[in-house]
């Protein structure tokens, strides 16, 4: 199973915010749309960065109430891993297990065609176990 896969169960919807966007908009979005992170993007749809929940808690702790103050651009991880639609569920569980991080956007020819969530991976990871199971399951019982 590829990370097309889980784009064409879940969609291909990503929000995003501009580098000059507020913490408080920034927060407001993550907020509204029950989500773990933005993707942080310029006016020609070109991918800077990521700002996830983490990002602005760990900036709470490190910067107090100055972080209300700040930019997604100030805030965002610049150097953002990213899948292809090509890329395995194993893959993707891997670099974001090995990375610690939750979301992935998915890149094709360098434009932006999806962000998946670990746990997006984890529910294909289990969809594609359940289904091995079931061909075993048919294979010793003999109605395969």
């Amino acid at each position: 199973m590829t990370v097309a896969a889980i784009l064409k169960h879940k969609g291909y919807q990503v929000s995003s915010v501009t580098p000059t966007a507020t913490v408080g908009e920034l927060v407001e979005v993550l907020a509204s749309r029950r989500i773990g992170a933005v993707l942080v993007m310029d006016r020609a749809d070109q991918l800077l960065g990521i700002v996830s929940e983490r990002d602005v808690v760990r900036s709470l702790a490190a910067n107090g109430v100055r972080t209300l103050d700040m930019t997604a651009g100030q805030l965002m991880t610049r150097a953002v891993q990213v899948a292809h639609p090509g890329t395995t569920v194993a893959e993707a569980m891997q670099m974001m297990t090995a990375g610690r991080f939750r979301h992935l956007p998915v890149l094709e020819r360098e434009v932006l065609v999806g962000l998946i969530s670990i746990g997006d991976v984890v529910k294909a990871r289990i969809m594609q176990q359940a289904s091995e199971v079931d061909s075993l399951k048919a294979y010793v019982t003999g109605s395969a």
